[in-house]
């Protein structure tokens, strides 16, 4: 008797069972939930190093600029840098003009000696702004003639992560680069996802920092300090 070829052909199929199912469904959703209680304490990074210089993220605004000042005089800083491009808003303003400019007023204004005061405005932020604030401090500082080993930014809790990671890109090999998140007493009060704009703002540096870490924000491999 003729015999036709096969087009199909019995086999055992592995299926998962209901516990195997969960546990699979968990190890996905685990990260996330993680992330939506803790990511914005992972954010929230201070690696204060032994440093001469601070710079100051002047977005931060006016509340930001008083702390900045209190982080000054109570660690033996011999500098400041204020950096930062065009204003859109968080200072309160009339019109557009430099942070840079607006914090180093600030500062001044707060008792820091107008020769401790480095002024860092950057020409360029309608994209890249971290990239491109870090980018002038370097032109600032070397201007001034000054050459630090080691510097520590001081900008916004959620913004602190990715602060350390541009900056020490920009700066790197010859600073090592710490970082001072600073959290505003608001902070203290409630959860993020209770705040609309801190939900905003995490949401924003969420995406900021993965495109940072794993995109490095779209820039080329190349000396980010050119």
């Amino acid at each position: 008797m003729k015999r036709w070829p096969r087009l199909v052909q019995r086999r055992n199929l592995w299926c998962p069972t209901w516990l195997g199912m969960c546990c699979a469904i968990g190890l996905l959703v685990a990260p996330f939930i993680w992330w939506f209680f803790c990511g914005e304490r992972f954010l929230c990074l201070t690696e204060r190093l032994p440093a001469k210089v601070l710079v100051v993220e002047g977005w931060i605004g006016r509340d930001g600029m008083s702390a900045a000042r209190n982080e000054f005089m109570g660690h033996g800083y011999d500098y400041i840098v204020a950096a930062g491009g065009l204003t859109s808003g968080r200072w309160g303003e009339e019109e557009p003009s430099s942070y840079a400019d607006m914090a180093g007023a600030e500062l001044i204004r707060l008792g820091i000696p107008k020769d401790r005061v480095i002024l860092a405005p950057a020409k360029k932020t309608e994209t890249r702004r971290t990239f491109e604030s870090a980018a002038a401090v370097r032109a600032s500082l070397l201007a001034r003639g000054v050459h630090p080993k080691v510097l520590n930014v001081f900008t916004l809790g959620p913004h602190a992560r990715r602060s350390q990671s541009v900056f020490g890109k920009v700066l790197s090999p010859e600073i090592e680069v710490g970082v001072i998140a600073w959290i505003p007493p608001d902070f203290e009060e409630r959860p993020w996802w209770r705040s609309s704009e801190r939900s905003r703002e995490f949401l924003e540096e969420t995406a900021g920092y993965l495109f940072e870490v794993l995109l490095n924000s779209g820039r080329k491999p190349m000396f980010l300090g050119a």
